[in-house]
């Protein structure tokens, strides 16, 4: 499974974006998902994970209420939709398949204050 993560970039302080990752092969609802980010200098951090189904999410503190994770099976497709950005969250972002070694390029995303 190939993963290509997309839809980063610079945005103010408050403002929203919408990242993409989508899944090539035909396994991609057998796995949970997940998104993680790093930024310069600091650990990998986990962002969010959502089960097989989309029954089941998961946040890290730092993202809870303002980032939504969702799937869309039909479309091999996993979205992160991240609002009220804060300068914090800027790093690499990449989307993850739970319990494999597959892991996209990553997407840049900027929060100017």
């Amino acid at each position: 499974v190939q993963l290509q993560a997309s839809g980063g970039g610079l945005v103010q302080a408050g403002g929203s974006l919408r990242l993409s990752c989508a899944a090539s092969g035909r396994t991609f609802s057998n796995y949970g998902m997940a998104w993680f980010r790093q930024a310069p200098g600091k650990e990998r951090e986990f962002v969010a994970a959502i089960s097989w189904s989309g029954g089941s999410t998961y946040y890290a503190d730092s993202v809870k209420g303002r980032f939504t994770i969702s799937r869309d099976n039909a479309k091999n497709t996993v979205y992160l939709q991240m609002n009220n950005l804060k300068p914090e969250d800027t790093a690499v972002y990449y989307c993850v398949q739970v319990g494999t070694s597959n892991r996209g390029q990553g997407t840049q995303v900027t929060v100017s204050s």
